[in-house]
């Protein structure tokens, strides 16, 4: 992230939040040296699913393929609230996103003005069909910290290849928009991300997205890798560029995750990611739920995050990541920041 937008995170911090950031930051090595699960603290991030609908029909994607076994729906207001209200004076940074398209919860940017007026730092990640000129004005008034458009291609014939159903000139069109109502508005928020999931089709538009980005008024772009579910025997996804790809290619022509999958894992005792509908999942890459923890309607935040169930699914990850599905196709650190 760019200095600007740090300087914008280290604003929402309390000596409640930093104190707290130092217990989990302190339970996570102590539970790593012990290979024991130990948590103190409340999470210092969390992700809510606006909801899980979405108006594209991209590959590799659960929502988009319509392939989930969980329901489909809207966070509600009254909930979300109700669950803000338990985490707030913890919690650093607020994600927006699991699945779908948030910008399709008419309510989603009256949670986000929520959020915010709580003193959390708020981000969200949108395909940017929904940022009119009306949604863009609304969305700097929400206070929303930053604001990440995926944007897969510099032209429409590529573009389309992984967001199937959608048009670049509606994306185009939204962070014009943004950038606008940035201005009229003379706000220093949203912070403005361009994300481009580098996969084949598109892997030689890295630097037109640059350039686009800086015509367009964006302040920074990101190039993040795909994942894959039928990586082994190749994909017609994978980049040439190993640079941008989790995979990497044997000798025997095959293909094997890149990262190493060490018996550890931060996310588990510094964040979580609750459903639209309250079931709080370790981490994103549970997108079809089967890894419940618990369930914020039935339960209290506090009772949850030190439950037993949440204990065990840490020992797990100290005692064999590898045997944990969701693991096996891990990405933390292959975003590339410009």
């Amino acid at each position: 992230m760019s200095l600007s937008n740090n300087i914008q995170l280290a604003k929402k911090l309390t000596l409640t939040k930093v104190s707290n950031a130092f217990k989990v930051w302190l339970s996570y090595h102590i539970s790593k040296s012990r290979k024991t699960a130990s948590a103190m603290g409340a999470p210092i991030s969390m992700a809510i699913e606006p909801t899980t609908s979405c108006n594209l029909r991209c590959p590799e994607c659960p929502s988009g393929l319509r392939q989930f076994t969980r329901p489909i729906g809207m966070l509600e207001p009254s909930f979300f609230k109700t669950t803000i209200d338990s985490v707030y004076k913890e919690l650093i940074y607020l994600t927006f996103y699991f699945q779908g398209e948030p910008y399709l919860n008419p309510h989603f940017l009256e949670m986000v003005r929520y959020a915010s007026d709580k003193g959390i730092y708020t981000s969200t990640s949108t395909n940017a069909h929904y940022l009119n000129k009306e949604q863009a004005k609304k969305t700097i008034e929400s206070k929303l910290d930053m604001l990440i458009i995926s944007i897969d291609g510099t032209t429409q014939q590529t573009y389309e290849q992984y967001r199937i159903g959608g048009t670049l000139q509606k994306v185009i069109n939204g962070t014009k928009h943004i950038v606008a109502a940035k201005k009229e508005l003379k706000s220093s928020t949203p912070h403005i991300v361009f994300q481009f999931l580098v996969v084949k089709p598109n892997e030689h538009q890295l630097n037109d997205v640059e350039r686009l980005a800086a015509e367009l008024g964006v302040d920074e772009v990101v190039f993040k890798t795909a994942q894959v579910y039928d990586f082994e025997n190749g994909n017609p996804l994978i980049p040439v560029n190993e640079t941008y790809s989790r995979y990497k290619k044997q000798a025997d022509g095959t293909y094997s995750i890149k990262n190493k999958l060490l018996d550890q894992c931060w996310r588990m005792w510094s964040s979580c990611v609750v459903t639209w509908d309250g079931v709080v999942v370790p981490c994103c890459f549970d997108k079809d739920a089967k890894h419940p923890l618990g369930d914020l309607k039935t339960q209290s935040f506090k009772e949850l995050w030190g439950s037993v169930k949440y204990q065990n699914f840490r020992h797990s990850v100290l005692r064999s990541r590898e045997e944990i599905d969701i693991c096996k196709n891990c990405s933390e650190g292959t975003q590339v920041w410009t």
